[in-house]
């Protein structure tokens, strides 16, 4: 059973900052739903574990079923006076495996972090294996065949900019503001894995299905299934169907969200600032 940190009840609300890392495997997305696990659900309940009262998760990205997160940001308003360290330390016993929270911070409360957000940074990865890999198959998308990585770069530089993605989104999104600008997109192989293709893109913000899309094309492109103009193509006809397949989930991670505001009194420290307090309780406090 969770023991909640020693508090008092505040007479006003503190707002909490978290980033989490998860495994989005077994769920059927971060947003809550009635009828499945979910990242948002499983969080809230770790939360009522320490504070019953506290207000409803206001979270950055609705990554979907299957998908990972190495740097989701969420924040919630709590009346319990509560360090940081206090909340990562008892949030993570109150979670299940795949979900950690990895930092937690102040920050005012009712700070909606979805409007503070500056870019998005996401990373697809493809495996290049004509075998099954049991250790990696939950986290890149296994591709049997050899892809041509030239093709696949020269495509993926036409995306660098501000374009008009409404060809990039899946039938469930109706937004009619389709604009976005990509700052960043690279192809190359994954330090520890050179089988491995790394997909990186940063970019003010993204349509649903987008990174998967674009990761599906370029597949498509490099085993000589589309032409290198295709997504030019589809930038000048706005039609779905100009695309190629929309790549599964498991290979997509939401890498890191950088914010305006990103919150003070951070717990953990940034990396490199650890005092010996803080590794102490590291080692004490988590097993």
């Amino acid at each position: 059973m969770t023991t909640a940190p020693r508090a008092a009840r505040a007479s006003h609300p503190h707002g909490v900052l978290l980033t989490l890392q998860y495994d989005g495997t077994p769920f059927s997305g971060y947003a809550k739903q009635t009828n499945g696990r979910t990242i948002a659900g499983e969080l809230e309940g770790a939360i009522a574990t320490i504070d019953p009262k506290a207000s409803t998760t206001r979270g950055v990205s609705r990554t979907d079923a299957g998908v990972h997160a190495r740097g989701q940001i969420v924040a919630f308003d709590s009346m319990r006076e509560i360090e940081p360290r206090g909340w990562v330390l008892a949030l993570n016993r109150a979670l299940p495996s795949e979900i950690a929270v990895v930092q937690a911070a102040r920050c005012q409360p009712g700070f909606e972090p979805r409007r503070a957000v500056k870019s998005k940074t996401y990373v697809y990865r493809i495996l290049q294996s004509p075998t099954r890999q049991p250790l990696l198959e939950s986290s890149v998308w296994r591709i049997p065949y050899r892809l041509n990585q030239i093709a696949m770069r020269d495509a993926a530089g036409q995306l660098r900019g501000e374009h008009d993605f409404r060809a990039f989104r899946g039938a469930a999104d109706t937004r009619q503001d389709t604009v976005r600008q990509i700052f960043r997109i690279e192809l190359a192989p994954a330090a520890q894995d050179p089988r491995i293709t790394e997909l990186t893109v940063t970019g003010n913000k993204f349509l649903y299905n987008m990174l998967r899309i674009i990761a599906g094309t370029l597949v498509d492109i490099g085993r000589g299934h589309l032409p290198a103009e295709t997504f030019s193509r589809a930038f000048s006809s706005g039609l779905r169907k100009d695309l190629g397949i929309t790549a599964p989930a498991e290979g997509l991670v939401l890498e890191a969200i950088e914010l305006d505001e990103t919150g003070g009194d951070h717990w953990p420290p940034v990396t490199g600032a650890e005092t010996s307090e803080d590794l102490a309780a590291l080692s004490v406090d988590e097993p």
